[in-house]
């Protein structure tokens, strides 16, 4: 049974007469009337607002980059439009039309959608379950979202693939050397092999071989920033640390902005499942927690911006003692944001072993985690894992029954690295070889990508050399902290030490706060902060705790 059929009820509720005198109170307009068949909304529109059918009939309908449709409902009186796009502006994914007899709705921009979420806890609790349960189905069901036209192999469209992935947005890929639409795509634009993957957003517009920050454009996914806009705070880096610190601020009224490269849930975002966080007992996937937060900080009205990086943090006017904002330079297109505070939240990027042709299989046979599109293309091989840590023992688990043999190689014992329920579930794993003190050394490789793996076995020096299509790299992490140079102090590994020293504030001097840098009003929390925890819980915890200390920073300035 399909998501649609077995909670639709949920997804579609209708709402009574009491809701609906309740929602009234939070439109952000007058009622409109459309006549029949009339265009209420259209896909990848910014900032369309959710309506409340009052009387008629408002078809929805999904289409794709070929604009083939679909229809996914008849909403009549009581009902509402909308998913989790709606929460923040951001391009919507399916496509309204007046019914036969037209439609008469109440209009709910963003803003309107979060107040009547907060000021209404039981209405806002069905909208935004309904809100939730309408984008997984629009990705599971299909038929919505772009196209991607390409080698199902290809570096390229594996990124392409896991950046919309990991921030929730449906696609479907075609095969142009199987799918025979694929192929007359393809003619039909005249593109050639150097250009593909070909991106077909769903308003028809075409995108070859594109960036990340593009297809985000050509979704828009990506906001439109206002350089003249001061915000209380500016959090660099959307994972557990940095969507915990969004909730709470933005729940207690400071104005919000999250700037991630990538996508939101950062690394924890790619675990297959997280058994020991609190509240979890059978565990829950990273990227269904990332999720969860990712809509709690919309909700509260925090605005996140994906995927732009920030490039540089310029600190000059902090260091001069001047009262001036700080300013966060985006990389590529001379944009900027400014707030009076700062959180770090940058986290830390994939450590690399040292091999010289190690970027030649990167998305190719190389992966730094384990997702349903990696687990889908090793599916019944064999593949090599290596590293000791609770990722690569999570990935471990994941992978293990969806290939034929798994290498698993670490430095040391795992009881020194990995928490006990992972090592328990490994022994328990027949198909789990482990290797203990070895490493990586060398790739081999052929037309089709990575072909072998050379293990050195450290006590002996013996090399082994397996075939393999699939390597999995988890051995840990550096902090990504090369745009703060200049700005803050950092230990001898890169990170960001806190709670350092002492600042001049007028004649007498200020302790830092415990989770404040060298720079005032700059703090840092979570993996890329030195001596934190590497684990989701501290992150999470650290998101709350510096929100307290901001507020008290905040209080000083004018």
């Amino acid at each position: 049974m399909s998501l649609l059929e077995d909670r639709f009820d949920q997804m579609f509720p209708v709402l009574d007469a009491l809701s609906i005198a309740t929602a009234r109170r939070f439109a952000s307009g007058e009622a409109v009337t459309f006549p029949p068949g009339e265009l209420v909304y259209d896909v990848g529109t910014r900032n369309a607002p959710a309506w409340l059918v009052l009387d008629g009939n408002l078809e929805v309908v999904r289409r794709d980059g070929l604009h083939r449709e679909s229809s996914v409902v008849s909403l009549g009186s009581g009902q509402f439009s909308g998913e989790v796009s709606q929460l923040s502006g951001h391009g919507t994914i399916a496509a309204g039309r007046a019914g036969a007899k037209g439609v008469t709705a109440l209009p709910y921009d963003a803003a309107h959608i979060r107040a009547l979420m907060v000021g209404s806890a039981e209405l806002g609790e069905t909208m935004m379950r309904a809100f939730i349960l309408r984008r997984v189905a629009l990705i599971q069901e299909g038929g919505s979202g772009s196209l991607l036209i390409g080698h199902p192999h290809a570096p390229d469209l594996l990124r392409i693939q896991g950046f919309l992935a990991r921030n929730g947005y449906p696609y479907t890929v075609l095969d142009v050397a199987a799918d025979e639409q694929a192929r007359a795509a393809v003619e039909r634009f005249g593109v050639t092999e150097s250009e593909l993957p070909l991106m077909i957003c769903p308003n028809g517009a075409l995108l070859k071989r594109p960036t990340d920050t593009e297809a985000g454009a050509c979704l828009g996914i990506t906001p439109e920033l206002d350089p003249d806009k001061v915000y209380d705070v500016a959090v660099v880096g959307a994972g557990p640390a940095g969507l915990a610190a969004a909730v709470y601020g933005a729940s207690e009224g400071l104005s919000m902005i999250v700037l991630d490269q990538r996508a939101f849930g950062g690394q924890a975002g790619a675990s297959a499942r997280i058994e020991n966080y609190l509240g979890f007992p059978t565990g829950i996937s990273g990227m269904a927690l990332a999720g969860r937060a990712f809509n709690q900080a919309q909700k509260f009205g925090a605005e996140i911006a994906i995927p732009l990086q920030v490039s540089k943090l310029d600190c000059a006017g902090a260091e001069r003692g001047t009262r001036e904002p700080f300013r966060l330079d985006i990389k590529g297109d001379g944009t900027a944001v400014q707030a009076r505070t700062v959180i770090i939240a940058s986290g830390a990027r994939y450590r690399r072993p040292d091999i010289s042709n190690l970027a030649d299989f990167d998305n190719n046979g190389v992966s730094y985690w384990a997702s349903p599109i990696e687990a889908r293309l090793c599916e019944g091989e064999e593949v090599a894992l290596i590293g000791g840590g609770n990722s690569a023992g999570q990935a471990v688990v994941y992978l293990a029954p969806k290939v034929t043999r798994l290498h698993l190689s670490v430095r040391r014992p795992l009881e020194e690295t990995m928490s006990k329920y992972l090592i328990d579930r490994i022994n328990a794993l027949p198909n789990v070889s482990l290797y203990v003190g070895s490493e990586v050394v060398a790739l081999g490789g052929d037309a089709s990508g990575l072909a072998s793996a050379t293990f050195r076995d450290r006590a002996s020096g013996t090399d082994t050399t397996y075939p393999l299509r699939h390597l999995f790299l988890f051995i840990g992490a550096d902090p990504n902290a090369d745009w703060l140079k200049g700005c803050v102090e950092t230990d001898g590994k890169g990170f960001i030490c806190t709670g350092l020293g002492g600042f001049a504030a007028g004649n007498a001097t200020r302790a830092p706060h415990p989770l404040e840098t060298s720079m005032p009003g700059v703090f840092a929390i979570g993996d890329v902060r030195a001596a934190s925890t590497k684990r989701v819980g501290a992150a999470i915890g650290e998101g709350a705790a510096v929100v307290a200390q901001i507020h008290q920073v905040l209080a000083q300035q004018p």
